[in-house]
């Protein structure tokens, strides 16, 4: 791509709406820690690094809604510094209210500023219809996933997207809602029945997306490595692949 095609603005099919990418950097010891016993800090971060590039490049490409990375936890490490889209810091005392802080950021009145800083600050004709957030675990998120979460939310007030582990992989709100985020037992497999009896409660059209699963502890492993040459071709993926193996 020339420096010229880079300046050229993007044509989205969802402009009036926006993926939000929760992702962390690749710290060694300081993610995917449930892989950890297994495989060692240094290859669940590397596994950390490769999910995150595959998913934030897949909505990139995907040219569906403009791209918001939500980074922690600081939005100047090097990881995210070559993806090209904006950034912007995850604040909050725990999952749900950090998720509910990026969503109203998004979702805030074009022209006003929460004064967090200028990366909040959104003109006043970049009104924002909805927002469709996700993390960077589920294997089988992938670009025709983010668009059926975007057509439904065209007509839906709110779209879940439910994980095999009970929780969720994506959601997706045309208001903000900071309740359905509240009283959650994160990192449990309540949190998808709990944030469905939020919806339930709050929207009158909500709509539930097929399921997905992520790879977040030792079993899933074995099932991501059988399937990672479908899905993603890396430099570093025959190497990776030898470090996650010497972990079984």
């Amino acid at each position: 791509m020339t420096p010229d095609e880079e300046s050229l603005p993007v044509s989205y099919q969802f402009p009036d709406f926006r993926i939000q990418i929760f992702c962390k950097a690749p710290q060694p010891g300081q993610v995917k820690t449930r892989l950890i016993p297994a495989i060692g800090a240094d290859a669940a971060a590397k596994l950390h690094q490769q999910l995150a590039t595959r998913m934030i490049n897949e909505a990139l490409r995907s040219k569906l809604a403009p791209v918001e990375l939500w980074c922690a936890p600081e939005t100047d490490h090097a990881f995210f510094e070559g993806f090209g889209c904006p950034r912007f810091q995850q604040a909050g005392e725990g999952l749900g209210e950090r998720m509910a802080g990026a969503i109203k950021a998004s979702l805030r009145p074009g022209g006003e500023n929460d004064g967090a800083g200028e990366t909040t600050w959104r003109a006043a004709s970049d009104v924002v219809q909805g927002v469709i957030l996700i993390g960077t675990d589920c294997i089988n998120l992938d670009e025709d996933y983010l668009k059926l979460a975007l057509t439904h939310l065209q007509v839906a007030e709110a779209v879940l997207g439910p994980a095999e582990d009970g929780g969720y992989g994506l959601i997706g709100l045309r208001s903000h809602q900071p309740t359905v985020f509240e009283g959650v037992t994160w990192s449990t497999g309540q949190v998808l029945a709990q944030t469905a009896r939020h919806f339930n409660r709050h929207f009158t059209d909500w709509r539930l997306l097929p399921l997905l699963w992520d790879l977040d502890r030792p079993a899933d492993l074995a099932r991501y490595l059988a399937a990672a040459p479908d899905i993603t071709q890396t430099s570093d993926q025959t190497q990776l692949d030898q470090t996650l193996g010497s972990g079984f």
